[in-house]
């Protein structure tokens, strides 16, 4: 059911919930007289219907946040159905993403795009995946953050693709832009935008004090060795998920040069004593 959140943006949740996508993937439709369509979702025909319904032959661009399978599958038969131009950065080429995807053009960071009388501006936003973009309503600065902040949930940064390093500078980035509210790939509107983005940034930064203090304790140590300490307030069954943050936190600490790894094993370097 397309749900409107203001004069210029309509939310259409496609029917794919669970554990990772919460209720559902969004799609949104933005404009007025001519639409773009944010995050086309799954490759699921009602979805797909309910889209070109509520879209009725306005339809002009499709823009991608990312290229997760529950992201852009659809773009394909959406412009099948309207001859919409697709906008959106290529799949990497590691990691878990949709192969089909084949963006007519890629929105260059801080592009802008005219819809009649509004703009949305793109913002590069690497970290969940390294092709992953945000889109600013100018007007209103309500920024489409994709699977870069989500409603209710922390996102998983999954190596290789996904990046720790990238993903709290990511967040950083977010803090020098004038935005109003966030319209998440999953869950509802976030209000407090600034707020959330410093809870996010800290959630992250204490979870890495955890690694350290469970590397600090245990000595050299795989991440199976490490989920249960550093997951400790995360159910069981969801640590193999976990596995993949925790591998991304690890893989920081690497690139800050503050542990090295060898064979699928960490270690902290010593700190020098001062003389």
């Amino acid at each position: 059911m397309p749900k409107r959140l203001d004069r210029f943006v309509t939310r259409i949740t496609a029917p794919n919930p669970g554990a990772m996508t919460g209720p559902g993937t969004n799609s949104y439709l933005v404009g007025e007289d001519e639409l773009a369509l944010i995050d086309p979702g799954p490759a699921l025909e009602g979805h797909v219907a309910t889209i070109l319904a509520a879209a009725a032959g306005r339809l002009r661009w499709i823009l991608t946040t990312h290229t997760h399978a529950d992201h852009s599958p659809a773009a394909a038969m959406v412009k099948a159905a309207t001859g919409a131009q697709v906008l959106g950065m290529p799949a990497p080429q590691h990691g878990s993403q949709d192969r089909g995807y084949a963006p007519d053009r890629v929105p260059a960071h801080g592009e802008r795009l005219a819809l009649g009388g509004i703009t949305l501006r793109a913002i590069h936003t690497p970290g969940h995946a390294s092709n992953h973009l945000c889109y600013l309503l100018e007007q209103t600065r309500m920024l489409f953050t994709g699977d870069h902040v989500m409603q209710g949930s922390t996102v998983v940064i999954n190596p290789p693709d996904g990046d720790m390093r990238a993903y709290l500078a990511s967040l950083e980035g977010l803090l020098a832009e004038d935005i109003a509210v966030f319209a998440p790939g999953h869950g509802y509107l976030i209000g407090a935008p600034h707020k959330e983005v410093k809870r996010l940034v800290a959630h992250r930064l204490a979870r890495e004090a955890k690694v350290v203090a469970a590397l600090r304790r245990r000595g050299e140590s795989s991440p199976d060795q490490l989920v249960a300490d550093v997951y400790d307030d995360v159910p069981a069954r969801l640590h193999p998920v976990a596995l993949r943050s925790l591998a991304a936190h690890l893989d920081k600490l690497v690139a800050d040069g503050s542990a090295r790894h060898a064979a699928g094993r960490y270690i902290l370097f010593a700190k020098r004593s001062a003389q």
